[in-house]
């Protein structure tokens, strides 16, 4: 469904179609005297085409415009770019351009944006505009390279910005060695600039040659020595080419050198803290907390230092100091504080902090703290607070939903969370999270015929779902039924999700099943050392047993059980295999 096109909607429109063209009406004399100020970007009025308002232009002119209020934004970009070809005013291409842009036809888009860069040669907005085109492969890079020499070369006044802006214009074409070929060109005459060197090394490191980009930061440095930005790119390359801790020499060598250099001393600190270095990333962090308080990124960080070394007092008290800030990004804190609070069984606030998020965290944050009034002991208030959340957010009904059930399914009210989705189902009956919950519900209520119809329909719509295939081909193997299908099933779910520590077990478990027990322990091997859940341990240890290791098998699920007492899985089996 296409949006209306909301810069459409003009008040007075006369007055507006004039005064933005300096039309004249057909016939008359003279302009229009007081034309609106022209954007900083845009050429003065005499340098706009003359164009009489005749009944064609002011006919397209409309027609664009009502098109575009009623969302018809083909017609819209039709008429526009009709119209930026008769007046060859660059506005007017501007527009073009943008409604050829909102209504997806790149053809339109890129001949109003070349108009517009030919009218108005040295606008930036016009240049990045035909460079976003060009760079999603509509044209070529030797079209656009001429243009940002030309601007360059006007505004020596800010070359460095415009030279830090390089790769970010050409940051969507496709080849990046032909990028990195451009950049260096366009960098030739500037290499005095430390900027230069900076745009150099961010494309040599895009096309894949960090030991240039390294290079070339060492030149910025050296015409700069003090410059933080390529010291900050620099630690990063350093750490991905050579590890952590040569990122870590650097950046302290650089903070003995330039102890004002708040920026690298971030970086640095940051950098102590992922490298477990907890205490001397604390006094670096104190330090800048102190220097610059109303910084939000250094105050969260601190309190993310603080939660990691263990000291959820200070981490609390410095996530509410940073909540207060004014460009602190609230809902992002708030949910740290939720689940902090949430771990130090701290219900009542964990839901209170949960209920004040907002923005795209709100859903999540509403069903959590329902979650939790559920688990603290009051499941019926629970409940109607998910109905209530459905009646206000009915977009986001699934969510609470899937929500509800699973608090359901925890409480062992198995069979009432199955009627509840089930008639979630009946209102929505192809909506792919709904139908997986359903259908392992049913497995549970041991439907057999309900899961398999559920688990084969979820496939049918979404046949890249690698947890339908996994699911299905489980039950059937931890069965004992269909075991060619059900290894079937689990490899296809494998060749969607090589790594996933349950389909793994799974695939151990079918092996099992079918006799095959050096490839099962292969296969759960594998999925205990990437995940070391109980269930796996389970399996493991059984299939362990049958080898004739049985020693293994008891330290495996004692281990195991020890770590997750809550295990029915591994009491079940133990309680088996006991002699």
């Amino acid at each position: 469904m296409q949006r209306p096109y909301s810069r459409f909607r003009l008040p007075r429109l006369w007055v507006a179609l004039t005064m933005s063209l300096g039309l004249t009406a057909a016939g008359a004399q003279e302009t229009v005297d007081s034309p609106p100020e022209p954007a900083a970007s845009a050429p003065t009025t005499s340098a706009l085409p003359n164009q009489a308002l005749t009944p064609e232009i002011l006919y397209l002119m409309l027609m664009s415009e009502v098109a575009g209020a009623r969302g018809n934004l083909d017609v819209a970009a039709q008429g526009y770019i009709e119209l930026a070809r008769k007046t060859q005013d660059p506005r007017i291409a501007q527009r073009a351009a943008e409604v050829a842009i909102a209504a997806r036809r790149a053809p339109e888009a890129l001949e109003a944006a070349r108009l517009w860069v030919k009218e108005e040669p040295e606008s930036e907005p016009a240049i990045q505009m035909l460079a976003g085109l060009l760079a999603g492969g509509m044209g070529k890079l030797a079209e656009l390279e001429p243009l940002l020499g030309n601007l360059l070369a006007r505004h020596t006044d800010r070359s460095g910005g415009l030279l830090m802006s390089l790769n970010r214009t050409l940051n969507r074409y496709p080849d990046k060695a032909e990028v990195r070929a451009s950049v260096d060109r366009l960098t030739e005459p500037y290499l005095l600039l430390p900027e230069a060197h900076f745009a150099r090394a961010h494309a040599a490191f895009n096309a894949g040659d960090s030991n240039a980009a390294l290079s070339e930061l060492n030149q910025a440095l050296k015409v700069r020595p003090d410059w933080e930005p390529a010291a900050v790119l620099k630690a990063q390359l350093l750490q991905q080419q050579s590890g952590l801790a040569a990122a870590l020499a650097f950046l302290k060598e650089f903070v003995a050198q330039q102890p004002a250099a708040r920026d690298v001393r971030y970086a640095y600190a940051r950098l102590l803290a992922v490298d477990r270095q907890y205490p001397v990333a604390r006094v670096e962090f104190e330090k800048l907390v102190k220097e610059v308080p109303d910084n939000p990124d250094v105050g969260y960080t601190y309190a993310l230092l603080l939660l990691q070394a263990g000291e959820k007092a200070a981490a609390e008290k410095e996530f509410l100091r940073v909540l207060k800030l004014e460009r602190a990004d609230q809902d992002t804190i708030r949910l740290q504080l939720a689940q902090l609070y949430e771990e130090e069984k701290r219900i009542d606030d964990a839901i209170e902090m949960y209920r004040s998020l907002s923005g795209p965290k709100r859903t999540t944050g509403l069903a959590r703290a329902a979650l939790l009034q559920a688990r603290n002991g009051d499941l019926s208030g629970a409940r109607v607070e998910f109905e209530q959340l459905r009646a206000d957010n009915p977009k986001e009904a699934t969510v609470f939903f899937l929500a509800e059930a699973q608090i359901l399914r925890e409480q062992n009210h198995v069979q009432e969370a199955f009627d509840l989705l089930g008639a979630a189902l009946k209102k929505q009956p192809d909506q792919p999270d709904l139908l997986y919950d359903y259908a392992l519900l049913a497995e549970r209520l041991d439907k057999v015929d309900v899961m398999e119809q559920g688990l084969r329909k979820l496939i049918a719509l979404k046949p890249d779902e690698a947890q339908a295939y996994n699911a299905l081909g489980y039950s059937f193997a931890d069965r004992n039924l269909h075991l060619d299908e059900a290894k079937k099933l689990i490899s296809k779910a494998l060749e969607l999700a090589p790594d996933d520590s349950f389909i793994l077990d799974s695939m151990g478990w079918v092996l099992y099943r079918t006799g095959d027990l050096q490839g099962a322990r292969a296969h759960l091997q594998r999925a205990f050392a990437a995940r070391p859940d109980p269930e796996i341990a389970a399996h493991l240890g059984e299939v362990l047993w049958m080898l004739g290791e049985k020693q293994a098998a008891r330290a495996l699920w004692e281990e195991s059980l020890r770590q997750h007492p809550e295990s029915e899985e591994l009491s079940k089996v133990m309680q088996r295999f006991a002699e």
